[in-house]
């Protein structure tokens, strides 16, 4: 325990010694690209090797700090899980020298690009550094971690959960088990869409009022957030699958949030208490086929009529479009271009439901809206549409906020893409989980050269790695999601949804390695996980967009 202690001190100077180089190349970076109205995005985009790598090691730098809160709670707690003493304490050391040495490697490979010098770093990287790093990412240590980790069959550290969050946990948990899983390789190799028998018992249980509070229908409480509810249903519902049930919370999630920042108190009296029974399903509409997560860039038309609004254009990745009876859509009302943001309002299009792949809408003033679903590689069972509008009506009462929301539809879609993220991120960890209990299971039941590959040094490191990855993603989110509940945590929650995507693509690859030949047959789960996984990083702020417009960018600004 002294020693796990001394390195938990180690850990922490060396992680001040690399925020401080952080800070320094960060106002460096500033210095370079200040412009006559504060930061200029043109000279910023002369950096983006170095403003994408700075994200990365702010956001790595980030977790790191959580992943060492969690373990001395865990430790104060008396909470250490399982077979191993001081489990989360040494995989909280293992990613903070793993961290280290990827915020090291960035800076020491370029540091010209990050306006650093020889000398800044090596006292960064001093010999003790270099020590606790070698000791943490040792091979027998990792493989000791794994050992351990392998005796857990699939867990990884202390949830570390209130007593409302575990319930909510466990009653999900078995749904997702119940009757998520045993659906879901059909849903995924058939492309159906999401069925009743999923749809249903999620309605009942109050998962789309999650984000919504009790006033207007939903069981988030009057009083204050509640993000880790949404969070820990979310982790469930997607190791069950991320397709067929762990996005289903996404939509309602934007649109309620939107709503609640920027709706007028009449558009949430109607359209909240709906959203909180599923009744009707929603869907959000903001990317463009030219734009992606360019959301200033939007051209999709809304002019003025009697009575309304006409909107035409396309849209593109609308999940759940034809199951959804109402759309949030993100328009350019004012056709003055220059305004970029500042031009754009957002509209509730309300439309009947289908269940198909295609999908035609015909309003009685004449407007057609229609849809097909993309074919898509893995995120089955949601559907992914590209939409078009052709002079599609909305009356005035459904310009989210009214008149006053008028041009400031960008700002609604912002607060209710925080929300998302964090959402993706909880998204992330329950496919992690899932990929992670069948890697640990086949680890002990495959078996080459004469014994379980678990037995090898080599599938104990990554079971490690996993574990720890698993682990630190987990409690990253959490702790974000506490931060979002006290009204903070916007920039922690694009840095974690950054980092933990990420990592659930190379965590379901390894997954799917220790598989073998199995891994790569679409009758094994694993491969399902793997691909779902690659789309994590694409939407709700694709990660090229997150680094260097939300993180690096706000870092920049306020260095």
């Amino acid at each position: 325990m002294t020693e796990l202690n001394s390195g938990m001190q180690e850990a922490v100077q060396y992680l001040q010694s690399a925020d401080a180089v952080i800070k320094k190349s960060l106002r460096w970076m500033k210095q370079q690209c200040v412009g006559d109205k504060g930061v200029s995005n043109e000279k910023l985009d002369a950096h983006q090797l170095a403003s994408f790598e700075l994200a990365w090691c702010a956001a790595e730098s980030t977790a790191a700090r959580f992943a060492l809160e969690y373990a001395g709670k865990v430790a104060d707690a008396g909470s250490t899980t399982g077979a191993a003493l001081c489990l989360e304490q040494r995989m909280a050391l293992v990613f903070c020298a793993e961290a280290l040495q990827n915020i090291h490697n960035r800076f020491w490979a370029r540091p010209q690009s990050f306006g650093l010098n020889q000398g800044e770093l090596t006292a960064f990287a001093s010999s003790t550094f270099a020590t606790f790093c070698q000791k943490q990412l040792d091979a027998g240590n990792l493989e000791a971690l794994g050992r351990n980790v392998a005796a857990l069959a699939g867990a990884s550290g202390a949830y570390m959960l209130s007593d409302d969050a575990m319930m909510m946990q466990d009653a999900f948990r078995k749904l997702a088990t119940n009757v998520v899983m045993p659906l879901a390789e059909e849903i995924h190799r058939e492309d159906r869409i999401i069925p009743p028998e999923i749809l249903e018992p999620l309605t009942e249980m109050g998962c789309f009022g999650l984000s919504i509070p009790e006033r207007y229908g939903g069981i988030q409480s009057d009083d204050h957030e509640d993000n880790m509810g949404m969070i820990v249903v979310t982790e469930e519902l997607s190791r069950g699958s991320l397709g067929a049930a762990g996005s289903l919370i996404t939509r309602p999630e934007i649109l309620s949030r939107a709503l609640l920042k920027g709706g007028t108190e009449e558009q949430r009296q109607k359209w909240l208490p709906q959203v909180a029974m599923g009744e009707p399903l929603c869907a959000i509409a903001v990317t463009e086929p030219d734009t992606g997560s360019d959301v200033a860039a939007m051209r999709l038309k809304a002019s003025k009529c009697d009575g309304g609004w006409l909107l035409d254009g396309v849209k593109t990745w609308c999940t759940m479009a034809g199951k959804a009876g109402v759309l949030l859509v993100l328009a350019r009302s004012n056709a003055d271009r220059s305004l970029g943001h500042k031009g754009l309002s957002m509209f509730l299009v309300e439309k009947d439901s289908y269940d198909g792949h295609d999908f035609e809408y015909r309003q009685p003033q004449g407007g057609v809206l229609s849809g097909r679903a993309i074919s898509t590689i893995g995120y089955r069972g949601m559907h992914s549409y590209e939409v078009f509008f052709d002079n599609v009506f909305v009356p005035d009462e459904n310009l989210v906020g009214g008149p006053q929301g008028e041009g400031k539809g960008f700002y609604f879609t912002m607060a209710g893409f925080a929300g998302g993220r964090i959402q993706t991120a909880a998204r992330a960890i329950g496919v992690m989980q899932a990929a992670f209990e069948r890697a640990v299971s086949y680890a002990g039941e495959r078996k080459a050269f004469g014994k379980p590959i678990g037995d090898f040094q080599l599938t104990l490191v990554k079971l490690a790695r996993m574990a720890t990855l698993l682990t630190v993603s987990r409690q990253f989110t959490y702790a974000v999601g506490r931060l979002m509940d006290q009204g903070s945590g916007q920039m922690e929650a694009s840095m974690v949804k950054l980092f933990t995507c990420r990592t659930a693509e190379w965590l379901t690859r390894e997954a799917l390695q220790i598989h073998g030949g199995m891994g790569y047959a679409e009758e094994s789960p694993v491969s399902r996980y793997f691909l779902d996984a690659r789309v994590l990083s694409i939407f709700e702020g694709a990660e090229e967009t997150l680094a260097l417009k939300v993180i690096a960018r706000s870092l920049i600004d306020a260095a």
